[in-house]
């Protein structure tokens, strides 16, 4: 019954509302801000320089780049390419790079916002995120309240749980160990990192992320390398099955679009809010809300342009076998038939790192948003860290179906209510961002350091700072 009543909302959202919520908002700022993911790009690496630089009262903008690609850089990856291909067929992988190009201007225009409107909390740390810029930006507090619901059910139990399905699956496949033994022991390494605090999960993916990444890269273009003259023909596929230009493929663009954008927004978590809460905890240099923008759009560009992509070309490589394996054990096959038996082994470790690097900025996220459900106390948090463990257990032992379906639907109900936020607030992120740029251009280092009175300034429908 309970999951009839999922997959019925899922079907809705994901059948038209996403869709075209999700195109549309990353359409919007794109245009809005005049395509700035491009013409702007190579900016985004100029300030990957300098974001190292921070004081003792927050993260870096590296570190809350590497909290956030620990929450993007997952089993989405992985086992969620490999499902999009399964499920849509090659064209997926066009629509999950469609997503991504304009979703880039989106997570620009969310991160930015995160960084404008945040504060201190009780320790001197910064917190912020939709929640902050729904309440102080647009005067709701039940908005506020309900997307920090709809992140709480999504990062502090759901997706965890498809993190730890993933893992146990590859260690069950390569190494017969039990998913339930594999379950236990992620979740008592995840108990000794998640009671640390922000900090300590940021100081951890700062180490994680680049070695996991970069180790994934060169093993996955290794093998694109060695099969070069087969890549032109495996574009012309995804090209010409992402429009139904092949004539086998045709019914399968309406699965190609939903697949694409459903498995592009799980993996690159543009829109859905999520990304916001690392960057509003960074120390941002240039001292500007907008630079933090720039630095969580490349997260989304390496997440789907990059790592994305190498699992695709991967599994379209092996797709030619013939081969019927789905979900991590079909990615776990695919290099398997390039390297030989390590290759499985290696996708084993891969989705550990991955897995576990996200589980962690998961609980990050979820504890962010304690304070608009009136839980930021001892009880609260014990209540989210008793929770967000059981549901690594019940992750480890559920169906591949079930997890999937709780994740969906966690993913579609934040991202209706923080994409709303963001067209709403997009006169704010216009202001910061034509700011910026006139201050970039003078040659002087951009600063943003409005006083709490002037955030409740901002006239939205002027679009412009009350004097």
């Amino acid at each position: 019954m309970i999951e009839q009543w999922i997959g019925t909302i899922n079907g809705y959202l994901w059948g038209s509302v996403l869709i075209y919520l999700l195109t549309g908002c990353g359409i919007w700022f794109t245009w809005r801000l005049k395509c700035l993911q491009i013409t702007h790009f190579t900016h985004m690496f100029t300030l990957l320089k300098l974001s190292r630089k921070t004081d003792s009262q927050g993260i870096s903008s590296f570190q809350a780049l590497c909290t956030s690609l620990a929450a993007r850089v997952g089993t989405g990856n992985l086992m969620g390419v490999a499902v999009a291909i399964t499920l849509g067929g090659a064209g997926a992988v066009f629509w999950m790079w469609l997503i991504a190009l304009v979703g880039m201007a989106t997570a620009f225009a969310e991160s930015a916002l995160g960084q404008l409107y945040k504060e201190k909390d009780a320790n001197g740390n910064f917190r912020g995120g939709p929640a902050y810029y729904m309440s102080k930006g647009l005067k709701s507090k039940k908005l506020a309240v309900t997307f920090s619901l709809c992140l709480f059910f999504g990062y502090g139990f759901v997706f965890s749980s498809v993190q730890a399905h993933s893992i146990t699956s590859a260690f069950d496949g390569s190494f017969g160990i039990n998913p339930l033994f594999t379950g236990i022991v992620i979740t008592i390494a995840t108990a000794f990192i998640v009671f640390g605090g922000l900090k300590n999960i940021a100081r951890f993916a700062e180490i994680t992320v680049p070695f996991m990444g970069l180790a994934y890269l060169l093993v996955c273009l290794s093998v694109i390398f060695l099969n070069i003259e087969k890549i032109p023909a495996i574009i012309s596929d995804i090209f010409a099955s992402a429009f139904g230009l092949k004539e086998a493929g045709s019914g399968l663009v309406g699965a190609a679009i939903v697949q694409g954008i459903k498995r592009g927004l799980y993996s690159n978590e543009a829109g859905m809010g999520s990304s916001p809460n690392a960057a509003a905890a960074a120390v941002p240099y240039p001292p500007h809300p907008v630079s933090q923008g720039y630095i969580q759009m490349l997260a989304v560009f390496f997440d789907t342009i990059i790592i994305c992509s190498c699992t695709a070309f991967l599994i379209l490589l092996f797709k030619e076998t013939g081969s019927d394996a789905q979900g991590i054990q079909l990615t776990q096959q695919a290099l398997s038939y390039q390297v030989g038996a390590w290759g499985s082994d290696f996708i084993t470790i891969a989705i550990l790192l991955f897995g576990f690097t996200s589980i962690v900025a998961n609980f990050a996220y979820a504890e962010n948003n304690l304070k608009y459900l009136n839980m930021d106390n001892r009880l609260g948090h014990w209540f989210l860290r008793c929770g967000f463990l059981t549901m690594l257990i019940f992750g480890s032992v559920a169906s591949l179906p079930q997890v999937i379906a709780l994740a969906d639907l966690s993913t579609g109900l934040m991202t209706v209510v923080n994409v709303t936020a963001l067209l709403l607030l997009s006169k704010v992120v216009v202001s910061i961002t034509q700011d910026y740029h006139q201050q970039h251009k003078q040659g002087k280092l951009p600063s943003y350091k409005p006083s709490e009175s002037e955030h409740n300034r901002f006239n939205l429908t002027k679009g412009i700072w009350q004097k």
